[in-house]
């Protein structure tokens, strides 16, 4: 995503600015969310934290997410982040995070998604549904 759609991969996943104080702390990825001096976050979007030491100035983002959360391959913190520290794990946290980002994209946006989500999985297709609809009978 980081290289085929940039401007995706910044809407997926942007880490926040800690809440209060001055200058920004954005939330940095680690393996696992930790309370340390680094504050490492596990979970999709999570906001930086007062105390925590070597804060970038700006959001970490999917890529980074995939890269330093995720391990680059998904072995880890997939569909639910893992540590001690706040926020503390919820049952598929990350999953419910990323899906909640990709629903604020817009249609164009959602279409370059499902297209290169298709081709990652072989014989993939791309299909839309437009309405769901169901009866019920009471017999």
């Amino acid at each position: 995503m980081e290289i085929s759609a940039p401007k995706i991969d910044e809407k997926v996943c942007a880490t926040k600015d800690r809440e209060g104080g001055s200058g920004n702390k954005y939330g940095v990825y680690g393996a696992t969310t930790d309370d340390s001096s680094t504050y490492p976050r596990a979970r999709c979007g999570a906001a930086g934290h007062n105390s925590q030491s070597g804060s970038p100035s700006t959001p970490q983002v999917l890529h980074d997410f995939a890269e330093k959360t995720l391990l680059g391959n998904g072995s880890k913190n997939w569909p639910t982040s893992s540590g001690t520290g706040t926020p503390k794990p919820e049952t598929n946290d990350n999953a419910k995070a990323v899906a909640g980002d990709l629903t604020k994209l817009n249609s164009d946006e959602k279409t370059i998604v499902a297209g290169l989500l298709a081709k990652t999985i072989e014989g993939g297709e791309v299909v839309e549904i437009r309405a769901v609809s169901s009866t019920f009978t009471k017999t």
